[in-house]
């Protein structure tokens, strides 16, 4: 990757990888499943995970809680194949569309995706509402307590 360029033009239509990270140094990363459309996860990247992600070919992230890159899957077996990588026009974005390993499954909770449950609105108040669909692995048995 090329050092951020202030040229607007350049990054908004041009064919040169100027990623537009936020004041934390991160982008946002929405990641889908490829055979399906799926919405899987939303993460964020900084400049050395969107790098990982891109020589790898598999997905890397930036954990704001731990304060580190971590590569999605290392410890359950879940890695996600990237088949697929885009950037939205002002480059402070990018998608992934992949293929999940192990047990398929992208979310932390053992769900196949983070979005399970659906927003539904019902007498003014919002609830959620699950999808049914049963977890891929017990997260107790992957990562402990």
């Amino acid at each position: 990757m090329s050092p951020a360029k202030n040229n607007l033009p350049d990054r908004e239509s041009g064919t040169q990888l100027m990623p537009k990270f936020n004041a934390n140094g991160l982008v946002t990363a929405v990641v889908s499943e490829s055979a399906s459309g799926r919405p899987l996860m939303v993460a964020h990247m900084n400049e050395a995970a969107l790098e990982l992600s891109i020589s790898s070919g598999e997905a890397h992230f930036f954990s704001r809680s731990r304060n580190q890159i971590w590569h999605k899957g290392g410890t359950s077996g879940n890695v996600l194949s990237i088949d697929d990588m885009w950037v939205d026009c002002d480059q402070d974005a990018v998608w992934l569309s992949v293929t999940a390993h192990g047990h398929g499954a992208a979310c932390h909770t053992g769900q196949k995706s983070c979005f399970f449950r659906r927003i539904v609105a019902k007498e003014g108040l919002a609830t959620l509402e699950p999808t049914g669909e049963a977890p891929l692995f017990d997260p107790k048995k992957v990562y402990g307590s």
